[in-house]
């Protein structure tokens, strides 16, 4: 199975700063969009150094059955899905230990969903509020689950999905990887068939544009996925940009 993908990300009309990074690696099959949090340059480091650890995992565990893993595996899960949990934790290890050296990183953090492909199997992981969604056969679905106040409130039934978009708490995660120790990873599973496109996004793009919305653009025809992700970004700046904004699409052909 061949992997198309695009991707694009902007700072918006409104942040000064773009602290969001994408990972967009077809060879190894690692895609993923990270969010930084921090304020000046803590959140552009924070998502760099995620970026960086996350890649060098999965780089480094590529065919490789001898690399000795810096935590045990989930015997629950994959090989593929364990390489990309680990991957994540190993990243928040490498923050938690520059944080020790460089003062801009202390009480910074990012939020990111990933996703790793191998022949027709997806893992895909989620901290914090970026999100992944599945469009399968022309339907659009959220995948992922948010780590936030707002999501958990829904979750609860104590507010609608309508109300969670416009909730003055709405930015507001319970998770995300800022080097904190015991830090919960969530993984599935999928298998890919072909036709599918999966979606990557930061808050910047899923808190402005509702789910139909993003289904639309996504499933436009006709438009490269560099397109695809260039017009929700450009869908999103017309309502005022008011935050970094990532996305990135993959195709299964």
């Amino acid at each position: 199975m061949h992997l198309r993908f695009g991707a694009a990300t902007d700072p918006g009309l409104v942040r000064l700063r773009n602290e969001d990074r994408f990972i967009a690696d077809p060879e190894l099959g690692l895609f993923a969009v990270i969010d930084g949090m921090g304020g000046h340059t803590g959140g552009d480091l924070a998502s760099a150094t995620i970026a960086e650890a996350v890649t060098a995992f999965i780089r480094e565990t590529a065919g490789d059955s001898d690399k000795t893993w810096p935590s045990g595996l989930d015997p629950q899960l994959s090989i593929l899905a364990n390489r990309l949990q680990v991957a994540i934790r190993s990243a928040n290890r490498l923050l938690a230990t520059r944080a020790k050296t460089n003062a801009a990183l202390d009480g910074s953090g990012a939020t990111l969903a990933a996703a790793l492909f191998s022949e027709g199997e997806l893992a895909i992981s989620n901290v914090g509020d970026c999100r992944a969604y599945l469009l399968r056969r022309g339907e659009l679905s959220q995948i992922t689950r948010d780590h936030s106040i707002v999501a958990e409130q829904v979750a609860l039934g104590l507010i609608d999905s309508e109300a969670a978009r416009t909730h003055p708490l709405r930015h507001v995660v319970t998770r995300a990887v800022s080097g904190q120790s015991g830090m919960p990873v969530d993984i599935l599973e999928l298998k890919v068939e072909s036709g599918d496109r999966l979606v990557l996004c930061s808050d910047g793009i899923h808190g402005v544009l509702t789910d139909n919305e993003i289904a639309a653009i996504v499933g436009a025809q006709g438009r490269s996925l560099d397109q695809v992700c260039r017009a929700a970004i450009e869908a999103v700046n017309a309502r005022g940009g008011p935050d970094n904004a990532t996305a990135v699409v993959i195709e299964a052909v």
